[in-house]
């Protein structure tokens, strides 16, 4: 008998594990490289990124990313949607083994240290701009091969703007956030477009309607915005 329940909760505990929502992969990890760079991995339920920084002085180095599932051999199946380093890896998948113990992970390159579990946050998740207004006027957008991401975990965040087709990267940026009243208040740790950019603090107010989150206030250059994010889980991308 005392087999049989060794056995049961064996399988129970690989069942869970193949179970992407409660995949205790899903969060947000921090390594780093031999020469001091820092690594960011967020991964939520169907979707990671990963960048590489350093933070004195600031530098912005590279960003991955795209989409994930976890294989019946629990090793995870990733296809790339962006990739600084090499764009002709865009479109392109991967197997990878990963064993996590506590709050590390070790893949087969770096080992990781656990920042958050993905929650509590309200916003974690893989995110799609689906709208912008200007001068009061709504403007509906719909997501094709050029995307505009947010990932956040329940702690950190990174948005990402890129062609999934093309493999082309415009820009991105990275960092730890906080919702509290009503207000997002991005702090940057990365930012591709200035270095000089990294250290400061965003504040924006924010609010979910019907699923969308509305999000408002000034950007990095201090222009006014107003955008309307949708949950790629719900467009189905």
């Amino acid at each position: 008998m005392k087999q049989t329940i060794t056995i049961l909760l064996i399988l129970f505990s690989v069942t869970c594990l193949r179970s992407q929502d409660n995949d205790p992969i899903i969060g947000a990890w921090q390594s780093s490289t031999e020469d001091g760079q820092l690594m960011m991995l967020i991964i939520t339920q169907e979707h990671f990124s990963m960048t590489y920084f350093r933070l004195d002085p600031a530098e912005f180095i590279a960003t991955r990313g795209g989409k994930w599932e976890r294989l019946p051999s629990d090793s995870l199946h990733l296809t790339v949607e962006f990739d600084t380093e090499n764009k002709e890896s865009v479109g392109m998948s991967a197997n990878q083994m990963v064993t996590i113990s506590g709050d590390q992970m070790k893949g087969e390159s770096y080992t990781w240290s656990r920042l958050d579990d993905g929650g509590p946050g309200a916003l974690a998740g893989a995110w799609l701009i689906t709208g912008r207004k200007r001068d009061g006027e709504l403007s509906q957008m719909t997501p094709g091969a050029r995307k505009t991401m947010k990932i956040l975990s329940g702690t950190r965040f990174q948005w990402i703007a890129y062609n999934s087709e093309t493999g082309e990267f415009f820009g991105t940026g990275a960092g730890t956030y906080t919702t509290e009243n009503g207000k997002y208040t991005e702090h940057i740790q990365v930012f591709s477009r200035d270095n000089n950019r990294v250290g400061a603090s965003l504040e924006f107010d924010y609010e979910l309607i019907d699923g969308e989150w509305h999000h408002s206030g000034l950007s990095s250059r201090g222009d006014p915005i107003y955008e309307i994010w949708t949950k790629r889980s719900k467009l189905g991308l």
